[in-house]
């Protein structure tokens, strides 16, 4: 019977899950990054250069969006998770990307209407990046490769994957799509 139930585990934890949480190790000397977030760049919704630099000192929450998703609604938390802790530093960025279901198929202008027109959206979106494969932005690699960010590998597998950065530019956590804005993950680690 232990050895069907150790199977039965092992299956289980193979088919991962949308909803998971993978926590940064906890550990004196976790491995040094090749960069800090804080070196990286992106380019906003309106073409213009943003900086990572500019978000020193504050903790960022990086969600790659889609406006056709089951997960869209995840809009309307995220923009009332900026205002009650944007005073308070945190910064919220949304990638929109297209990687899953073809679910963003708008340009970056129809994007910025959609969002604004549905949920007012105030916090920082950037232009359509690629969240995985070989042309997997820059901000991505560091996020998801322990050889690039210094604490985990990890793999964005749908819309509204969220990560969570502190104010030195660690990468603290990875949370799935089904992690709403306001679980205790996130908000525990925003007191």
């Amino acid at each position: 019977m232990n050895h069907f139930l150790s199977i039965s585990m092992a299956a289980v934890l193979s088919l991962g899950c949308f909803n998971s949480v993978q926590v940064a190790p906890t550990t004196t000397n976790p491995t040094e990054p090749s960069m800090s977030f804080h070196q990286l760049s992106a380019t906003d919704i309106n073409g213009k250069p943003f900086d990572m630099a500019q978000l020193k000192g504050k903790k960022v929450m990086v969600v790659n969006t889609a406006s056709e998703c089951g997960y869209t609604p995840q809009y309307k938390q995220l923009q009332e998770l900026y205002e009650a802790y944007k005073d308070k530093g945190l910064v919220i960025i949304g990638f929109p990307c297209n990687d899953f279901g073809g679910q963003e198929p708008g340009s970056e202008a129809d994007i910025a209407q959609f969002c604004q027109k549905n949920y007012g959206v105030s916090f920082p979106m950037m232009s359509k990046v690629h969240t995985k494969g070989a042309e997997q932005h820059p901000v991505y690699q560091w996020l998801t490769s322990k050889a690039q960010n210094g604490v985990m590998d990890s793999a964005v597998k749908w819309n509204f994957h969220k990560f969570l950065v502190d104010e030195e530019g660690r990468l603290v956590k990875s949370l799935g799509s089904g992690v709403g804005p306001f679980d205790e993950e996130v908000i525990g680690w925003l007191k």
